[in-house]
C-alpha cells in the first residue's frame, strides 16, 4: 500500500535516451513518488540530506539517513514507494541504465 502524502514528489526527467534515463526528483516533506519499480538497474545521488523512508512490495517500511553526495545503487524490478520523511525539502538525481554496454569506455 503506497504510503498517504498531501502532494507527489516532482519527477524532472534531465535526459532520455537509448542508453540512459537521468531524473531530478525533489520532494517537500512528507510527499511520494507513488509505488512503483524501475525497469532498469539504476543509481541514485543525492543533492541534499535526508531521511528516505522507503516501503517495500511485502509492506515492510525501512528508514535511511542519507547525506549530500551520498550515492546507492539498486537492481531493476524492485517494487518500491519513497517519502520524504525529512522536516525540509529534498532532492536527489535518479540514473536508469537502459543499456549498459553502450556505455563504453
Amino acid at each position: 500500500m503506497p504510503f498517504k502524502c498531501n502532494q507527489p514528489a516532482v519527477p524532472t526527467v534531465q535526459q532520455d535516451d537509448a542508453v540512459a534515463r537521468i531524473t531530478r526528483w525533489d520532494f517537500a516533506p512528507g510527499a511520494a513518488t507513488g509505488w512503483h519499480s524501475h525497469g532498469w538497474p539504476y543509481f541514485v545521488v543525492m543533492l541534499t540530506d535526508a531521511v528516505m523512508k522507503i516501503e517495500a512490495a511485502d509492506g515492510a517500511v525501512s528508514e535511511t539517513r542519507l547525506a549530500a553526495g551520498q550515492s546507492y545503487r539498486r537492481p531493476a524490478g524492485i517494487e518500491h514507494d519513497v517519502m520524504n520523511g525529512s522536516d525540509h525539502p529534498i532532492a536527489f538525481v535518479e540514473i536508469e541504465i537502459k543499456r549498459p554496454t553502450a556505455l563504453g569506455t
